[in-house]
């Protein structure tokens, strides 16, 4: 039986790519075990994270999306979101150099006013100078899906999916997934504030600590504290001044409040800031009840 010429064409195309690349042909295809990793593809043509993803933390309810994948194509793209993993990009063209990338790993959580706003997918793919990085938000629908992918900066990737495990009005609140140790040290930052011993920008360290000790927020990492003050940028410096600064302007208007008065500095430094947090407060002289100024009185103009 006869081959057709379209059989014989597409033979002979084949015989002369093998000839030109010298015999070998490198294959790429999409990676789907995770957006990377699958033991299927060759080591050169695997997606490489960066870092490993944080465990998984959260709603409990949540952690049954660990394990599973949802793919989203848009503009020729194909976006494929593994909550608690990663997310990855794989451009749907022909091109020989098509973008196959990490848009995020898996780090933590975006809390505001209780509640759980959104997941953070870090340490992508790098980026010019910085790495991609994929905010997560999610919204209540009938099923689990990836409904939109937007790029609102360059290389941050802003993601929505809707999923029936969020549509409970107390589905995504923080407190409630507390142990309760952290609820009662809640609880207490709670009553600081409400008594005005510390103030807002303290209640939100309070905040940020039980958070990090349950895995919820990733430490923050001291950027500053291993280089010299020499080398330190002047903008930065310059901020830190004046937080310092609105800080002890807080305490201050805060101590009037209960007619506590702090001794000032004399000289120089009393225009600048300190950093040491106060001891006690020095309060002002006062006169005790009874004859008190009157012996002074005694004291200053003895009689003859």
């Amino acid at each position: 039986m006869g081959c057709s010429p379209l059989v014989v064409l597409g033979l002979g195309l084949t015989l002369l790519i093998l000839s030109a690349s010298g015999g070998k042909m490198k294959i790429v295809e999409e990676p789907n075990t995770y957006g990377i990793n699958n033991p299927f593809l060759a080591q050169a043509v695997r997606l490489q994270p960066r870092v490993q993803p944080a465990p998984i933390s959260g709603p409990p309810h949540l952690h049954r999306l660990a394990g599973k994948c949802f793919s989203l194509i848009e503009s020729s793209y194909k976006y494929e979101f593994c909550p608690f993993h990663n997310i990855t990009q794989h451009e749907q063209t022909f091109r020989w150099n098509a973008y196959s990338g990490i848009l995020g790993i898996w780090q933590e959580w975006e809390i505001e006013n209780n509640t759980f706003v959104g997941m953070w997918m870090k340490e992508g793919d790098s980026c010019g100078n910085k790495n991609r990085q994929t905010k997560v938000l999610l919204t209540c629908g009938a099923a689990h899906r990836l409904a939109t992918v937007s790029e609102p900066n360059t290389c941050i990737y802003s993601l929505s999916f809707e999923t029936p495990l969020v549509c409970h009005p107390h589905a995504l609140l923080v407190y409630p997934t507390l142990e309760e140790k952290l609820q009662r040290q809640w609880d207490k930052a709670e009553q600081l504030l409400y008594d005005e011993l510390i103030t807002h920008q303290g209640y939100r360290k309070l905040l940020r600590s039980i958070f990090e000790e349950v895995g919820y927020l990733v430490a923050e990492r001291e950027t500053l504290s291993s280089q010299p003050p020499a080398q330190q940028p002047l903008a930065s410096c310059s901020e830190e001044r004046r937080k310092l600064a609105a800080e002890v302007q807080e305490l201050r208007a805060l101590l009037n409040q209960h007619n506590i008065t702090v001794r000032e500095q004399s000289g120089p430094a009393a225009s600048e800031p300190s950093t040491r947090r106060p001891t006690s407060p020095s309060l002002a002289p006062r006169h005790l009840r009874g004859d008190e100024g009157l012996r002074d009185d005694a004291q200053r103009n003895p009689l003859p």
